[in-house]
């Protein structure tokens, strides 16, 4: 048996619920983002400001920032990717990054994504400073990967003239004033921190049917809807599996080159198909497809990790170059779509220790891991020895 594991996360039953307005805020935020928009974002104190990412800036979209906030606007991007630029020591969290002068497009775009970086240079008098969890540049990172654009964003507080006269970065009378006045969705930071949480518990079981697999004749799929439209998860449920019994179960995360290409880069189609062939073999069981491309970064920032990682970077390096955590993959959703299923402890195929303790840590007890392993191929070695010696996985 797994014991729950320390995290520095809240637990999801500490996250207080979020309204359908707050929901749809973030909904839209994040498709204005994506779009190449700015978007207000309110913090707890009330102060309110605008950020746009930068993977989608438009080359004079800091001076229109400037122009709409009155401020000056300072790059924000996770601590992972400014320790990469020397900027900072290890550590997690959001960073933002500032110049005596006006950030420009060009440099937020160098020091924000490592494809317009070649050089390697830093603009003069380049400063670092660490973000509170509830601050705007935080929000702002978090809802680009929402978004599933790379973590960074160009973030600005407005400076709004007070009743006497005096100015204040950050503060309004009324932030959804501000943002009404330029036309400019808003979101609260807090809604943005909770997000993931709450979607998970949006989770609803929309569709079920019968699929016979080739060796797995006995199989139907469930799909697992969000409310916030996001792409659905898939339980492949084979044979008959006991509700309140252990179940043998695999949680798999979808891998568009692996699974559907055949791709020989990672081992994630070997993976599929052959936890599939197990569960059958065994009678019954569960595999939860799970719509996290890429440990969790999307699959353009995949396609890029690939790139970086083509000039000898490994798995998890190029993931940090990127400015994202190694796995960036959450568990929730899983637990919530077996105990839809009516299971709370499994038999669990894997050789990734973080998912026992993730399952432990959203209350699924796993009574029992069932190693879940194939060689390599010639091209995917490097991978598979960087999942065992920084990942900790177990083969």
């Amino acid at each position: 048996m797994y014991a729950d594991a320390p995290s520095d996360s809240a637990p999801p039953e500490a996250v207080l619920p979020m309204d359908e307005a707050a929901m749809r805020a973030v909904d839209r935020a994040t498709a204005a983002l994506r779009r190449g928009e700015a978007v207000a974002i309110e913090t707890a104190d009330g102060s309110v400001g605008a950020a746009v990412s930068v993977e989608s800036v438009a080359i004079d979209a800091v001076q229109r920032l400037v122009q709409l906030t009155g401020a000056a606007p300072v790059l924000a991007v996770t601590r992972r990717r400014a320790t990469v630029l020397k900027l900072m020591g290890e550590g997690t969290g959001v960073v933002a990054l500032s110049l005596p002068r006006c950030l420009t497009a060009d440099e937020a775009h160098a020091l924000g994504d490592p494809e317009h970086r070649p050089d390697g240079a830093m603009p003069d008098g380049l400063t670092a400073t660490a973000m509170d969890p509830g601050s705007r540049e935080t929000a702002a990172v978090d809802l680009a990967r929402l978004a599933r654009l790379l973590p960074a964003a160009i973030v600005a507080p407005a400076i709004v003239a007070s009743a006497t006269g005096h100015t204040a970065a950050g503060q309004t009378g009324s932030a959804a004033e501000w943002a009404a006045k330029h036309d400019l969705l808003l979101v609260r930071a807090r809604d943005i921190a909770d997000y993931r949480v709450h979607v998970v518990r949006t989770l609803r079981r929309v569709a079920e049917a019968r699929v016979p697999l080739s060796g797995a004749e006995n199989t139907s799929i469930a799909a697992f809807r969000p409310i916030d439209g996001g792409p659905e998860h898939l339980a492949i449920i084979v044979g008959t599996p006991v509700a309140g019994e252990p179940v043998l179960a695999r949680l798999h995360s979808e891998c568009f080159t692996g699974d559907l290409l055949g791709s020989l880069r990672c081992d994630c189609g070997q993976q599929l198909r052959g936890a599939i062939a197990e569960i059958a073999r065994q009678g019954s069981g569960v595999l939860l497809y799970l719509a996290q491309e890429g440990r969790g970064i999307g699959l353009v920032n995949k396609l890029r990790a690939y790139r970086i990682q083509d000039r000898g970077f490994d798995t998890v390096d190029a993931n940090e170059i990127l400015g994202f955590e190694a796995d960036e993959r959450v568990y929730l959703p899983a637990a919530e779509m077996l105990r839809q299923l009516g299971f709370t402890a499994v038999r669990l195929m894997t050789n990734n220790p973080e998912k026992l303790r993730q399952l432990a840590r959203c209350g699924i007890e796993v009574v029992e891991r069932v190693p879940h392993i194939f060689p390599s191929n010639g091209h995917n070695e490097g991978y598979l020895r960087t999942k065992a010696e920084r990942s900790g996985h177990m083969f």
